[in-house]
C-alpha cells in the first residue's frame, strides 16, 4: 500500500516540476519578448528624435551657409567660411542617423567586438553573484538601521 502511495507521489512530484519547469520557460519567454519590444520602442524614438532634429539643424545649418558665405563675399574674409566645415560634419551625422546607414554600421561594430573582442565586455569584478548581492543589501541594510 505505501508504495503505490509512494509512486503516485513520485509521479505528482514529476508532474508539477515539468510544470514549474514549463511555466518558468513561458515567463522566460514573455520577459524577452518584453525588453526587445521596450528595446525597438526605444530605438525608434532615438532614430524618430534624429530625424526631427535633423529638420531644425538642418534649418540653421542652410540659413548659417548662406549668411557666411554671403559674409565672407560682402566682406572679402575667406575665413567667414570655415565654421561651415564642423556645421557641416554635424548635419552629416544627423542625417546619417536619422536616414543614412549609420545604425546598421553600429549594430555591425557591436557584433564584431561581440565576436572577437568579447574580453573588452566583460564586467569589473566578474558577474554579480546572489551571494554579492545578499552580502551588499545586508550590508546596505545595517547601515540604515545603524543610523
Amino acid at each position: 500500500m505505501g508504495f503505490i502511495f509512494s509512486k503516485s507521489m513520485d509521479q505528482n512530484l514529476k508532474k508539477q516540476q515539468e510544470f514549474m519547469l514549463l511555466n518558468a520557460q513561458l515567463q522566460l519567454e514573455r520577459q524577452i519578448l518584453m525588453q526587445n519590444q521596450m528595446r525597438e520602442k526605444q530605438m525608434a524614438m532615438q532614430i524618430a528624435w534624429s530625424r526631427e532634429f535633423l529638420k531644425y539643424y538642418g534649418t540653421f545649418f542652410s540659413l548659417a551657409v548662406v549668411g557666411l558665405t554671403a559674409g565672407a563675399i560682402k566682406r572679402k574674409k575667406p575665413a567667414l567660411v570655415i565654421p561651415i566645415v564642423p556645421l557641416g560634419f554635424v548635419c552629416a551625422y544627423q542625417y546619417d542617423m536619422g536616414y543614412g546607414t549609420l545604425i546598421r554600421r553600429m549594430k555591425d561594430g557591436a557584433e564584431q567586438i561581440i565576436e572577437n573582442e568579447s574580453n573588452l565586455l566583460e564586467l569589473p569584478q566578474g558577474m554579480p553573484t546572489f551571494e554579492l548581492i545578499e552580502k551588499a543589501r545586508k550590508a546596505q541594510r545595517k547601515f540604515f538601521i545603524d543610523k
